[in-house]
């Protein structure tokens, strides 16, 4: 017999796609489920530079709203700074966690996200009652959740998240920039351009590059002679040139 599942969904429980940003929050706390984080990562898929991990949990909107609230790969420089000081001011709770160079290489990338966001929202000043992450599973959190697809671009706690996160790594980034200039970080923020494939290739991997990425390894291979093997240079687990580089794309609107 067939039964038709979706008879059977509570009404107002179920996010509509076109009541924006607030729904999946709007839903949760209907339930009784609230308050509601986000978590999301920025830098996973750059070869230099700290991975940052953000969790966010937003004032209730009927208190305030944060308009313009988007995925911080669709917003600008100075949009993105803009919504992080608001986000910061009128959030219930936020933490953003550092997780530098040297642990990713020793853990490996994946699972340190993983444990990241466990981390990040553990140290919340109020502890969550559900939480969206953005895309995949966290195992072992401190409430129940649920992946969200794209979720920064359909929750808003998450969005907050990822602007917190990213913002938190363009500083970062920026500072190094100012230590390794010849690098470029101020410009790609760590990701893999031709401009920073090519500086690499010049003067080699500085501390902050990450060699358990194919692409840093082949260099640290490369200078170290034939006899050395890429895969002696690090985790090999992670082949930078598969990311998209969308370092530049929002920030020249």
């Amino acid at each position: 017999m067939y039964i038709d599942v979706r008879a059977h969904r509570p009404r107002g429980l179920t996010p509509r796609r076109d009541v924006g940003l607030y729904a999946y929050e709007r839903v949760v706390e209907r339930c009784g489920l609230g308050p509601v984080a986000g978590v999301d990562e920025a830098g996973r898929g750059a070869c230099a530079g700290p991975l940052v991990v953000a969790a966010v949990i937003l004032a209730p909107e009927r208190r305030r709203r944060i308009e313009g609230l988007a995925d911080s790969k669709l917003l600008t420089a100075a949009r993105r700074e803009r919504l992080y000081d608001e986000i910061t001011t009128t959030a219930m709770a936020w933490h953003a966690l550092i997780v530098p160079r040297e642990e990713i290489d020793r853990v490996g990338l994946h699972r340190c996200n993983i444990a990241g966001m466990r981390r990040a929202l553990a140290a919340l000043s109020v502890e969550p009652g559900y939480v969206l992450t953005d895309g995949f599973r966290v195992p072992g959190i401190c409430a129940p959740g649920l992946p969200v697809p794209k979720g920064d671009r359909v929750a808003a706690c998450v969005a907050a998240a990822s602007i917190v996160a990213k913002v938190t790594r363009d500083r970062i980034m920026m500072e190094l920039h100012e230590r390794y200039p010849m690098y470029g970080f101020g410009v790609h923020k760590g990701y893999v351009t031709r401009a920073h494939a090519a500086a690499l290739e010049e003067h080699g991997p500085c501390p902050e590059h990450r060699l358990s990425f194919v692409n840093v390894a082949r260099v640290v291979a490369a200078e170290a002679g034939p006899e050395i093997d890429a895969s002696d240079a690090g985790e090999i687990d992670w082949e930078a040139s598969h990311y998209e580089d969308t370092a530049d794309q929002a920030d020249v609107a």
